[in-house]
Order: C-alpha cells, then structure tokens, then sequence
C-alpha cells in the first residue's frame, strides 16, 4: 500500500532521524505523495493559585533558535532520502495529542514516530510519546527504532 500523506514525529534525536528517513523513503515511492515533518515543543508551566510561571524570554529565544534550525535540519533530510513535497510544522503543546490532532486535521494516511525521543526525565517518560500515538491513532503507525 502506498502512503500518499505521510506525518513524521520530528525531535531531533537520533531515532527520530530514522523515523525521518523512513518516512521520506515512503514518499519518495509515490510522486503525488506528502510528507508532512511535525516538531512539538512542550512549555511546562507552574501554577500556584492565580499565578504561573512561564519560560524566561532568554529560554523562549533558545526555544525558537533550535526550533528554526530543526526545521532546516529536517526540510534538508528529508529531501536527501528522496522525499519531493515536504513541509515542516512546529507546534507547542503535549506532543503525542498535538501528533494526533495534527495528523486527523491534515488527512494523513499514517503516522511514523521513533520509539522514544528526546526527554529530560530519562526512563520515565521514555518512550510515553509513542505509546500514547500507538494507542489512540486512528490510522496505522509505524515505529522506527
């Protein structure tokens, strides 16, 4: 079966270079086909009461720098496994309900996403991304390890 609106999860780390990789190798197998990249970043903030506390404006400056070169990084990639259409999106929210929403909101006919990413709690999130898009997409999902 070939994919024609493909939608890789895009972080960065190593796996998610070969979930790219994969994701661009199926669109290169049909010339009408998409490949739609999506970086999600997560803003934690803390509420007490009335009040939050957000990222500092010099985190938020960082968060947009590598968010602008992760999308060059991806767009570049994508293309050198033979991928023709592709289009690079960053959202922010929580990454596996933001993939799914993306991926029912644009048509895409599969999901691929590596078996973990990036994360700053080690074991105990790793992998949590994943899990959650396998479990409640509604269309197939391939994991790259």
């Amino acid at each position: 079966m070939l994919y024609t609106n493909i939608l890789v999860a895009y972080d960065g780390s190593e796996i998610s270079e070969r979930a790219l990789e994969a994701g661009a190798r199926l669109a290169a197998l049909s010339p009408d086909a998409k490949l739609q990249v999506i970086h999600v970043f997560y803003w934690p903030t803390l509420v007490v009461g009335e009040a939050f506390v957000a990222a500092s404006p010099s985190a938020a400056k960082e968060e947009y720098e590598y968010t602008v070169a992760l999308e060059q990084r991806a767009k570049a990639h994508a293309s050198e496994f033979g991928a023709l259409n592709v289009e690079v999106t960053t959202q922010q929210g929580s990454p596996a309900k933001v993939i799914l929403e993306h991926a029912e909101e644009s048509g895409a006919d599969v999901i691929v996403i590596g078996s973990r990413g990036l994360s700053g709690l080690s074991e105990f999130v790793l992998g949590s991304v994943s899990h959650n898009v396998v479990q409640h997409a509604r269309i197939p999902v391939l994991v790259v390890k």
